[in-house]
């Protein structure tokens, strides 16, 4: 279908009044539809809406590849649909652990997915840091606050990350050269996990 009659079938069947450069200028990802255009769109296309998205990387994608109504989605978590909305359009999640966890299995989220959604990443790193180079236990209920997996698990991971970084500071100081260089090797090989830190993270839970 060409874009024209992509925009013709938007009119006729669902009242939108869209061009057909509008519908050339989603399809290069120069503009995005809103929500009702994008339903409309999959309608005339005979395609759920999902398969419109490229991999979801935000609430309202992943919501948008599931099908879920704001209001339905709201009502599972808890909290009412302005609340929702104003999460969804900040991108900044301010609900608790029980709603993070029950999000996550309406949108069928990954914790990752979940963090990467909610612009958490950075505070997650920044954390795990902290944990690995000093006392990790001080972190496990600031990070299990911060992801949706089981405190035990978070517990044992930040434990083994916390292991895996001591280690590898010790064994690159015992090979290494004494003196300033040894201690420089150690710290840019320390750096280099500490860069990793969050991928090491899911990696260690399984995730």
């Amino acid at each position: 279908m060409a874009p024209g009659h992509v925009a013709y079938g938007l009119g006729a069947q669902y009242g939108l009044r869209v061009t057909a450069e509008t519908v050339l200028a989603w399809e290069r990802g120069v503009a995005q539809p809103d929500e009702r255009e994008l339903k409309a769109l999959a309608g005339v296309l005979w395609c759920a809406p999902g398969e419109l998205l490229s991999a979801a990387s935000t609430l309202r994608e992943h919501r948008l590849a599931k099908g879920v109504g704001p209001e339905d989605l709201a009502r599972t978590l808890g909290m009412s649909p302005a609340a929702y909305l104003r999460i969804e359009e900040s991108g900044r999640w301010r609900g608790n652990e029980r709603q993070a966890a029950a999000l996550c299995t309406a949108l069928e989220m990954s914790a990752a997915q979940f963090l990467t959604a909610t612009g958490r990443n950075e505070e997650l790193a920044e954390l795990l840091n902290r944990a690995v180079t000093t006392r990790w236990q001080a972190y496990v209920k600031p990070v299990a606050k911060l992801v949706p997996l089981d405190r035990v698990l978070v517990e044992d991971v930040l434990a083994q990350l916390h292991a895996d970084y001591q280690s590898l500071m010790a064994s690159t100081l015992s090979w290494s050269n004494t003196g300033r260089s040894g201690a420089g090797a150690a710290e840019g090989t320390g750096q280099d996990f500490l860069d990793r830190v969050v991928e090491q993270f899911w990696r260690t839970a399984g995730l």
